[in-house]
């Protein structure tokens, strides 16, 4: 049992998650809520990463397992690292810069992320999907200046810093100085005089182009891989162009489960085939048709599994060798037996062992078990009835939390 449940809420995820069950949450969360694609969610990515940070570390889900977040203040090891810092070590890279911090990450634009939904099947058989985005491009009628030559002029307003600081009076005595992007260049620290822009552009030096990226799937990939295209980012000049990553998203499918290069398959069986022998096919993912059976005389119980060698994914970087293809059975037993057919069945099967009864012994008889009248029945012996009955039949006790009524 866990003390408090708010770091696992906030990833959608249970108590009981793995390892890999957290990563896969927080992968979706932190790319839905990234401030560079939900600028009013910046709150709620925190906390994603805040949450992350510690279940993801053992001691820390540990401790906060125990004693919840008051524990881990009190313990001094409550998160630490900045919400995009978490970010970049979980994708390998800043997403808003190109591959480290300081001036290295000034020199580059920004990476851009694209979660891609594949099924299994493209999984196996390998596919090519075609991606269609809209990326920032260089103004070739200008060349990036954003208008005539020797017109850009340094912003008078911020004189080239990109930012105005204003100061506001509190009280007597203390202030308070607010930055913010200036209102005259956008930010840039330049200007361009209205006469002199370039029309093509209009003085942003960039345009939006359509581009579209063939995204090829090799066979084996994992759910969570990521495909980068180098310097295929938004352009700006000055600037190195980011990188656009590709995150691979696996789509549940309804026959079968993937783990690692092995593949599960759930099958039903009825008692007779479990007892007698089967035979059935099996459709794999690139649309072939096995056939498997069992040997005469063989018993498959409940919960068996099996497998079928080199049926499996086929490995990254190495298609022809491929993992398992497992098989559960689940043996489907009959509600009741008639009657005149049990000596039959008593006949090809092991004699059942004969139970010695006392000459005192009771016969009593065994019934059906609701769970859920038990589990309601659980609850009201811990906590006391939910609700009671008067004598006409109407629900007015005095159980636990049973409002009365008043007279004067």
């Amino acid at each position: 049992m866990v003390k408090e449940t708010g770091f696992y809420d906030i990833l959608c995820v249970k108590p009981s998650a793995t390892a890999d069950e957290l990563k896969k949450a927080y992968r979706k969360l932190a790319l839905k809520y990234h401030p560079d694609k939900n600028p009013d969610e910046g709150e709620k990515f925190k906390q994603i990463s805040q949450a992350y940070e510690v279940l993801s570390n053992p001691e820390k889900r540990r401790i906060y397992d125990e004693g919840g977040e008051q524990a881990l203040k009190e313990g001094g090891t409550g998160g630490s690292s900045s919400a995009m810092d978490i970010f970049d070590m979980f994708f390998g890279g800043p997403f808003g810069g190109g591959g480290g911090g300081g001036r290295s990450r000034d020199r580059r634009g920004k990476n851009v992320i694209h979660q891609l939904s594949v099924s299994l099947e493209e999984l196996y058989k390998g596919a090519v999907r075609k991606l269609v985005l809209q990326k920032n491009v260089i103004c070739d009628k200008c060349e990036g200046r954003g208008g005539k030559k020797g017109a850009v002029e340094v912003c008078n307003n911020c004189h080239g810093k990109g930012i105005e600081v204003h100061i506001q009076q509190l009280r007597p005595g203390m202030v308070q100085q607010i930055q913010s992007v200036c209102r005259e260049c956008q930010g840039q620290g330049e200007r361009i005089p209205a006469k002199d822009r370039c029309k093509n552009c209009g003085g942003r030096k960039v345009t939006r182009d359509r581009k579209v990226l063939e995204v090829h799937v090799d066979k084996g990939r994992c759910d969570g891989e990521k495909i980068v295209f180098s310097r295929e980012g938004d352009q700006e000049p000055g600037l190195e162009p980011g990188d656009i990553i590709i995150v691979l998203d696996e789509k549940e499918h309804p026959t079968y489960k993937r783990s690692g290069n092995d593949l599960i398959l759930r099958m039903e069986l009825e008692l007779v085939e479990a007892l007698c022998g089967f035979k059935k096919t099996i459709k794999t993912l690139d649309d072939r048709e096995l056939v498997i059976s069992t040997i005469p005389g063989e018993v498959i119980k409940h919960g068996d599994i099996k497998y079928v060698e080199n049926e499996g994914m086929p490995q990254y970087k190495n298609p022809f060798e491929k993992g398992r293809l497992l098989i559960q059975f689940f043996v489907t037993f009959p509600t009741k037996i008639p009657i005149d057919k049990i000596p039959g069945l008593e006949s090809c099967l092991p004699p059942a062992q004969e139970a010695l009864i006392p000459d005192l012994a009771e016969e009593v008889i065994l019934q059906d078990l609701d769970p859920k009248a038990e589990a309601r029945s659980q609850r009201e012996r811990a906590h006391g009835p939910a609700y009671e009955e008067d004598e006409d039949g109407f629900g007015m006790g005095s159980g636990p939390g049973r409002v009365q009524c008043a007279t004067q």
